[in-house]
């Protein structure tokens, strides 16, 4: 008799799960139909007197149905690492597209705020009243201080040190390296 695998774990006396795990390992005959799994069950069953089991085939049938369990389980532990395991991956990579961000945003914080205190300085300047402040030449700068006994490393040393302190006579542009000199009698770096 061919029936449906509802019906054959109601006649043996099993769960549905345990028709299934048999159909598997090939312990009843099943076929497909219509998209459905019939099984084919001994005619001298009678569904109202479910299968008499000895101990042994209820054990028997409840290794079974942990073995099957069991391989569920380990499965479903895989499926859940490999999860885990995709999610750390994107979690990282979301990561490191923030940081580059962040680094982005960083940089161009700091070149917004040299240029606004390039602006600044440049603005003091031109709003000075004392409109005789003209440019010094770098060359012209280190001239003058060896004129005054001053060596090159010391005169890099000064101009380093000016630039730090923010003295407005000396504007350093870190994008293009160069340094704006505002003549000056420069007697305080003698």
């Amino acid at each position: 008799m061919l029936v449906s695998t509802s019906k054959a774990a109601d006649i043996l006396g099993i769960s549905l799960q345990g028709v299934h795990y048999r159909i598997k390992k090939g312990l009843l005959k099943s076929k497909k139909e219509d998209g459905k799994i019939l099984v084919y069950i001994d005619e001298n069953i009678n569904p109202k007197n479910k299968i008499e089991s000895t101990n042994n085939d209820l054990l028997k049938i409840k290794d079974e149905q942990i073995e099957f369990l069991k391989e569920n389980i380990s499965w479903m532990k895989e499926q859940y690492q490999n999860q885990i395991d995709r999610l750390e991956k994107n979690q990282d990579k979301i990561i490191e597209v923030f940081k580059s961000e962040i680094t982005l945003l960083q940089q161009a914080y700091h070149e917004m705020k040299e240029l606004q205190t390039i602006e600044n300085k440049k603005e003091i300047v031109s709003n000075n009243d004392d409109h005789s402040m003209e440019f010094m030449d770098i060359k012209d700068f280190f001239d003058f201080m060896k004129n005054n006994n001053k060596t090159k490393e010391q005169t890099k040393k000064i101009l380093l040190t000016q630039i730090k302190k923010e003295d407005k006579r000396f504007i350093y542009n870190s994008k293009t390296k160069e340094v704006i000199i505002y003549k000056s009698d420069f007697l305080d770096l003698i």
